[in-house]
């Protein structure tokens, strides 16, 4: 396996996350209803623990840096698919924030303009209409 001086120890080694692993197959093998849930359980933690001892025990240098590369890989396409949603959902929150804010400043700007343009035109209409009726009377 690999040795790096730059170990973060918050990332569980192998045999963390086997025991975990392990650890819940125990919690859901003794709530199982069925005996031969159980059973197999049972068959199959004594497998893992088998095959665990057999690694430690047996494997070579590249036989860990293979398995180390597998579960990098397997891990990462894993998180990318949960960091590629979470993503997703927190841009698309933020660019509904950010499109409520345009729209109602657009609209605010919109609002202005058209009230700007409307005062024109009746002081446009009133000045003709005033015009007209001076007209009519001389």
């Amino acid at each position: 396996m690999s040795q790096n001086s730059a170990f973060d120890h918050n990332i569980p080694v192998l045999t963390e996350v086997f025991s975990d692993r392990q650890d819940k197959d125990r919690r859901s093998a003794d709530s199982a209803p069925e005996p031969a849930a159980r059973i197999h359980a049972a068959v199959q933690d004594d497998v893992n623990a088998d095959l665990e001892t057999r690694a430690i025990d047996n494997w070579t240098e590249p036989q860990w840096n293979l398995l180390e590369r597998r579960l990098s890989e397997r891990i990462l396409q894993q998180l990318q698919g949960r960091v590629d949603f979470v993503l997703e959902q927190r841009l698309r929150d933020s660019m509904e924030d950010v499109l409520k804010h345009a729209i109602a400043g657009l609209t605010d700007e919109l609002r202005s303009g058209l009230q700007a343009t409307i005062e024109q035109i009746v002081t446009r209409a009133v000045q003709q209409e005033l015009t007209h009726l001076q007209a009519l009377k001389n």
